[in-house]
């Protein structure tokens, strides 16, 4: 008699013979999806379709409108990308991956790179879609691999396995071409079809794709100069200290000069922030409002505050006004399409009193301000303000660079500034660190911190976070007169030391097992690093704890 096991797919029972794999049987299921299948969850547990299928299950399949498809989506197009440059030029040819731009990724060449070269990649890379090219999982002894990337010239690659301690390691080969990714593949190259390269310079181009967030086309690519050039103006620093990758990172931590790094990062932030603060007051004739927005867990709290120190230094008087206390009352809050609160949608904000409140403070008139009772769901009115002559209004919010608030005030009395964590690092030349990971990890350390919630409960929030950041936040990042990068380039290591013990507090039964297992893999690429040496007046302390401004 032949075993067969039971699986649930979309509420439905299929029986299957024991030990077949997930590549035999997604197929009769694609038709449920708009995108090729690249994953699936079994149990709970995210699978690569090679995955047999060994007792009863339920399984869900993956496309890319998934973030664990969507991950693994960027990485075979990396990989993709990759192997069509060393088919063109060379097998010394080669692409460094950068950072997050526009819903794309920016690479670097190490060969002059020209349009009409950009435009041979992109008809190379769809050739090898095209072809529908296997890519290969092989698990090899660790050493081997460190051997390998040495022999092939990838130092970095070779650097960073350094740091891991498992005897043996997974690796992927396309066609004559073996790397190492740390999040995981499809099956072959024609599940990833939907891409576009655009050329920005000499030995630059963005890698762009759908998202979860914009599933339906890639749209046309807008370059957010302000940001570009935080990104860079980093990453050249970053290259001055020799600290470009996790393992370059490792090497300082191993070497017992951390404590150096972490004075020269925050000498450096404090500098910038003294920078700006005097461009605000080379213009405080004009000059009558700060406004201050970033997406979650970016420090715009401590920033806030360490920017009122510096403009108080020279004669200005920063008063905080926030833009939560203007919230509408809770019985007029709208909700979102599940039923429940949008206290996100610029709508849930008294705009007219807000707007009205904050013009009569910069004409010199005495106001009642509110104070919004979050118990009650209403505001309250006790406290007057009112602006004298060096006084200069602080506005810290979500919607604070949105133009439609403060309509009724010029924009040259108002300075804009975007602050976000742009995390200069990467983990090598093709697996990059996201910005929306080192977020997530300030946010689990401090709500544990501070409000005493699991990991779990701040996982299971996060996606909300991020569909409110990408609606009401992200549109308006060029809107402003600065961008600040919140980030440290030791801060992974510290976190690690906060974070790591939480996330194994995840059982394997939990929805979110899969998103702690993966950052506490991303996270092995790290040394922990002690706190002892960080001011208190650093951007991270308002997670770790031990903040000038906050405790």
């Amino acid at each position: 008699m032949i075993d067969t096991i039971e699986v649930t797919i979309d509420g439905q029972k299929f029986n299957y013979t024991k030990d077949v794999t997930l590549q035999e049987i997604y197929s009769e299921h694609q038709q449920n999806h708009k995108y090729p299948i690249l994953l699936a969850r079994v149990n709970n547990r995210i699978c690569e379709l090679s995955y047999r299928l060994k007792e009863d299950c339920e399984v869900e399949f993956l496309d890319l409108t998934s973030s664990e498809g969507n991950r693994t989506h960027v990485n075979a197009l990396t990989f993709i990308l990759l192997y069509a440059v060393k088919r063109l030029y060379g097998k010394h040819a080669n692409v460094i991956i950068q950072h997050s731009i526009d819903k794309g990724v920016y690479f670097l060449t190490t060969f002059k790179l020209t349009e009409e070269k950009l435009d041979d990649i992109k008809k190379e890379m769809k050739e090898i879609i095209k072809n529908d090219m296997p890519i290969t999982k092989l698990t090899v002894d660790r050493i081997e691999a460190i051997n390998y990337f040495k022999e092939i010239g990838d130092t970095v690659k070779a650097d960073t396995m350094k740091y891991n301690t498992n005897s043996y390691v997974s690796i992927y080969r396309l066609g004559n071409v073996y790397n190492f990714f740390y999040n995981q593949m499809p099956l072959s190259t024609g599940q990833v079809k939907d891409f576009d390269l655009t050329y920005l310079k000499q030995n630059g181009f963005v890698l762009r794709f759908p998202t979860v967030y914009i599933n339906d086309k890639i749209p046309k690519y807008k370059h957010h100069e302000s940001m570009f050039q935080a990104y860079t103006e980093y990453k050249e620093w970053a290259k001055l200290m020799n600290v470009a990758t996790s393992a370059d990172l490792n090497r300082v931590v191993s070497s017992g000069k951390i404590n150096d790094l972490i004075k020269i990062d925050e000498t450096l932030q404090s500098s910038r922030l003294l920078d700006i603060a005097k461009d605000i007051n080379s213009k405080r004739d004009k000059i009558k409002i700060v406004l201050l927005a970033g997406p979650s867990s970016s420090g715009k709290t401590t920033t806030s505050r360490k920017l009122s120190m510096y403009l108080e230094s020279f004669g200005l008087h920063p008063v905080a006004l926030g833009m939560d206390d203007y919230f509408v009352n809770r019985v007029d809050t709208p909700k979102d399409e599940n039923g429940k609160y949008d206290f996100e949608c610029l709508e849930a904000v008294d705009l007219k009193l807000f707007d009205t409140q904050v013009g009569e403070l910069l004409k010199g008139e005495k106001i009642l301000v509110p104070t919004f009772n979050f118990t009650l769901g209403e505001k309250e009115f006790r406290n007057d303000l009112q602006l004298g002559e060096d006084d200069i209004l602080i506005i810290e919010g979500i919607h604070a660079l949105d133009d439609r608030i403060l309509t009724n005030i010029s924009r040259d009395k108002k300075y804009k500034i975007y602050i976000s964590p742009l995390t200069e690092l990467n983990i090598d030349n093709h697996n990059r660190i996201s910005t929306s990971d080192n977020r997530l990890l300030r946010r689990i350390v401090r709500d544990n911190r501070t409000r005493g919630y699991t990991v779990e409960h701040t996982l299971s929030q996060w996606d909300n976070v991020r569909k409110g950041e990408e609606k009401w936040i992200f549109p308006y990042q060029d809107e402003n007169d600065a961008t600040i990068n919140s980030a440290s380039i030791y801060e992974i290591g510290v976190l690690k030391t906060y974070v790591e013990p939480l996330l194994y507090s995840v059982d394997t039964t939990s929805p979110y097992y899969e998103d702690a297992k993966r950052l506490i893999n991303f996270l092995r690429t790290f040394l922990p690093i002690s706190a002892d040496c960080i001011p208190e007046d650093a951007i991270i302390r308002e997670f770790i704890g031990g903040s000038y401004f906050h405790e």
